[in-house]
């Protein structure tokens, strides 16, 4: 079995699950993303792409800060292998979408972005998270 085809339990659904097939969508959504998260049986990074003003304002918890303005040259420490699963979000979408871009074009397929940022999170995963 391949890595991308490990499953893990939605806690909302308690249905089976997988990360996207990434020949057909370069997004994940907040809950599905979650869901991946809380169960921890995939080994996969999660990335911030904000700045790091915007991530002292809040973030998810275990996620590394590699800020779009110098994406390339932080993916170099985040990524072992162009087989890493990766979770990227931002603010609202766009610019973790541009990473995921980016990182595809560098032959990092398994890449994703979380639709509707750190701000959807907020609003449907950890109400507790500070807004802006």
């Amino acid at each position: 079995m391949s890595d991308a085809s490990l499953l893990c339990i939605s806690p909302s659904t308690q249905q089976r699950m997988s990360f996207p097939d990434p020949s057909t969508t370069k997004e994940i959504s907040v809950t599905d993303a979650a869901a991946i998260i809380d169960q921890g049986e995939v080994s996969f990074l999660l990335i911030d792409c904000r700045e790091p003003n915007e991530f002292e304002i809040c973030s998810i918890e275990g996620a590394d800060l590699a800020p779009l303005s110098n994406f390339e040259m932080e993916i170099e420490t985040l990524f072992i292998d162009e087989d890493d699963k990766a979770l990227i979000y931002c603010h609202h979408g766009a610019r973790s979408l541009q990473a995921v871009e980016f990182l595809r074009k560098k032959g990092y397929n398994n890449t994703f972005s979380i639709t509707g940022g750190i701000d959807a999170w907020a609003q449907e995963i950890d109400t507790e998270l500070v807004r802006y």
